[in-house]
């Protein structure tokens, strides 16, 4: 058999990954080393060469965009279609499993997925049940810690208080929690994944029918597993299962979300005799970035341990700006930029990262004054917006009426006379029945209110069911129009004359869009509405980004991961704030920034800057701080330090001996004053310039007075005394 298609193109590091023998697998796959394409290629190898069947194929990754192009780029290497390969995230695998196999899982037929918002409502509305008040309960802590249980395979009669009272109240909660969403049929995120591995485990017969199936695992993003997620794939591994994860310890930077890079480490020991690759060879960065990437990462101890390389160009040296300040740092970013674009680069293809979603706003306001377009990476997807949960709401009504969420969401929006204390009486009624909102209402609108108030609540149900029967057999696109229309969605935005209400009455078009373009898979058991609602729960559970537009991208560092852009600026590179100022003391943490850094750097391609400043406004308090520990751990050899024109009297966090600073004079800026330069004013006495903006008569400096603090002051009328 010519094998030379699957193998073409493949380094030998990768040609060793893609043909080892079938036995468990790591592959150890650096930053821009072609993870991916090991996958895709182990995949094709194994139906096409090996013979086996693509049934017996399963394969996760972690995002739906990754598992969309796993599998596109499968069925070309093929020239096959492989529709009906289980390739996926873990949730959306989990469900799939469970839509299968609702009855073993305990949930009825019709179960709706919740996303992390409607989680956190029905936590608020549990809370507001119990009359805890919940500025001593905060829900979104109540929130963290049924998932971070759920993360963990804990059920509440798992979880041991240890005499800690508080403890023990957030276990009940958690109890009172599961029955609510149990009589609903809800599932939030943490249960898709808890569930599933609990229906193999408790399910012989069905653990061993998958066993069978699915010989071959392929996990991607390995090192960003977590608990539960391991779990699921080590009991459906069994003895005979053979894994192949690809992953790198070296850029696991989510422990803050329960993932554990250990889990590279415990898969040798579960996994005797484990095959073991390394992918070094980097096709993104020059071979300077690499090398400053290398010798940082270099100081983590607990790390598998590789060594990037590149057989492309050496480039440029990664330049240092130590800025005065915050504003200072912006002008320097804004300013390279500007030379950038200017020189025909497409905007796009630079980045700004930061630590902190804190540091982005003079970051904004300088490209904004510089009229440089800028996204923000990461903001609200589509399926996240308050206009489109509302039609989805309506929409998961008309499928399943026992959806409290859906039902507190829409009940009075648009407004009609329902009113809180309406909606208090049906949840009491809930309560006391153990039965649904929905089911409540009926019974109080028949009963417990007054004619004006059980009017309102039999017209909302009226809406609903008659939602239902008209769209009953409609096309799924002509049925979202329809409830759209019928929500009066639409006219309740269209009152909101600005450009937001436009917004959101587009969005809602888009929804119908969506819908239209959606292909429901024949092999799902499920209607086409249930299945486009669960795909849209999945999608706002992932928090991806949209579709990159020309305008340069500011992002966190997390947000950064698998992504690369020709010129990169990570800024805030500072003591306190990255590393962060709670990973300073734990051995731990720092290494995750390390390795968060080390993401960082790797995202360049061709230029890396990297700037700091002296002090920083950040939360409404000024600091000062040393430049990161992590700039002193990149070699001189690939550094260019940048000095500003203006005399920084606080040193760099480095022995590295320093290039001349230049002073400002008043030839080199209009107001003929300088960064750090002291004054004297006749009120306020002594200080220290530590901004300006402004030209001519409109000037002014902003000072810190050793007496009187930090004052703005406007040049013309200060007559402050050069010192």
């Amino acid at each position: 058999m010519d094998v030379t298609p699957i193998l073409d193109g493949l380094n030998d590091a990768q040609r060793q990954a893609v043909t080892s023998p079938p036995e468990p697998a790591l592959i150890i796959a650096g930053a821009g080393s072609g993870k991916t394409r090991v996958l895709v290629h182990r995949a094709a190898w194994l139906i096409d060469v090996e013979g086996i069947s693509p049934q017996s194929l399963l394969a996760v990754t972690f995002t739906n965009k990754a598992a969309a192009e796993m599998r596109g780029r499968i069925e070309s290497l093929l020239q096959l279609p492989v529709k009906h390969l289980w390739i996926g995230t873990f949730h959306g695998l989990a469900h799939r499993m469970l839509r299968r196999h609702w009855r073993e899982a305990g949930l009825p037929q019709n179960f709706q997925i919740i996303d992390s918002d409607d989680q956190l409502r029905l936590i608020k509305r549990l809370l507001k049940s119990l009359e805890i008040d919940d500025s001593l309960r905060v829900p979104k802590e109540v929130q963290w810690f049924i998932n971070a249980q759920k993360d963990e395979g804990l059920r509440p009669k798992h979880i041991d208080d240890d005499g800690d009272p508080n403890r023990r109240q957030l276990i009940s909660l958690y109890q009172s929690y599961e029955e609510i969403c149990q009589r609903g049929g809800l599932v939030d995120f943490a249960e898709l994944l808890l569930r599933a591995h609990e229906v193999l485990r408790d399910n012989a017969e069905l653990l061993q029918h998958y066993r069978r199936r699915f010989q071959h695992l392929l996990v991607d993003e390995f090192q960003d597993t977590n608990a539960i997620q391991y779990a699921w794939l080590r009991l459906l591994a069994g003895d005979k299962g053979i894994p192949f994860v690809v992953g790198d310890d070296d850029q696991s930077i989510y422990r803050w979300r329960g993932a554990r890079v250990e889990h590279i480490h415990r898969f040798q020991k579960d996994f005797p005799g484990t095959n073991i690759v390394k992918l070094e060879q980097n096709y993104r960065s020059t071979e300077t970035i690499l090398n400053a990437a290398n010798a940082v990462i270099e100081n983590n101890s607990s790390r598998m341990g590789k060594k990037l390389w590149t057989d492309g160009a050496t480039g440029e040296a990664i330049k240092v700006y130590s800025a005065y300040n915050e504003r200072d740092e912006a002008d320097f970013v804004i300013g390279r930029l500007r030379d950038w674009i200017n020189q025909g680069n497409v905007r796009a293809d630079a980045a700004i990262l930061y630590r902190s979603n804190a540091q982005s706003r003079v970051l904004e306001e300088g490209l904004v004054n510089a009229r440089i377009p800028y996204r923000v990476y990461g903001g609200l997807r589509f399926f996240e917006r308050a206009e489109i949960k509302d039609a989805l709401a309506y929409l998961r009504l008309t499928s399943n009426r026992n959806d409290d969420s859906s039902f507190e969401r829409v009940v009075n929006k648009p407004t009609r006379g329902i009113g809180a204390r309406t909606v208090e009486m049906m949840r009491a009624y809930a309560r006391a029945n153990a039965c649904s909102m929905w089911r409540a209402a009926g019974a109080i609108a028949s009963d417990d209110l007054n004619g004006r108030a059980a009017n309102a609540v039999n017209t909302f149900m009226s809406l609903i069911e008659r939602m239902a029967r008209e769209t009953d057999g409609m096309d799924l696109h002509n049925k979202v129009d329809h409830v759209i229309h019928l929500s009066t969605l639409i006219e309740f935005f269209e009152k909101d004359k600005g450009e937001k209400g436009e917004t959101r009455i587009e969005n809602l078009a888009e929804l119908v869009s969506a819908a239209k373009s959606f292909e429901p898979d024949p092999a799902e058991e499920m209607s086409p509405l249930d299945e486009f609602l669960s795909h849209a729960a999945l999608e706002a559970g992932e928090g991806q980004a949209d579709a990159w537009e020309d305008c340069v991208q500011l992002m966190t560092m997390h947000s950064a991961k698998g992504l690369e852009f020709p010129l990169v600026f990570m800024c805030g590179m500072e003591d306190g704030l990255f590393p962060h100022q709670r990973s300073l003391a734990d051995p731990q943490g720092l290494e995750e920034e390390r390795r968060l850094c080390y993401v960082g750097i790797t995202r360049a391609m061709q230029s890396l800057y990297i700037t700091h400043a002296e002090q920083r406004r950040l939360h409404g308090m000024d600091n000062f701080s040393q430049a990161s520990r992590f700039i002193a751990e990149i070699p001189d050899d690939y550094i260019e330090e940048i000095r500003p024109r203006v005399q920084v009297a606080r040193p760099m966090y480095s022995s590295r001996p320093t290039q001349r600073q230049r002073s400002a004079t008043s030839s080199d800026n209009e107001l003929g004053i300088r960064l750090g330069q002291q004054v004297r004013h006749k009120k306020f006495g002594d200080g220290v310039i530590l901004n300006y903006e402004g030209q001519g008569a409109h000037a002014r400096v902003e000072v810190n007075f050793e007496s009187a603090g930090t004052k703005w002051l406007v040049l013309s009328y200060a007559n402050l005394e050069l010192m």
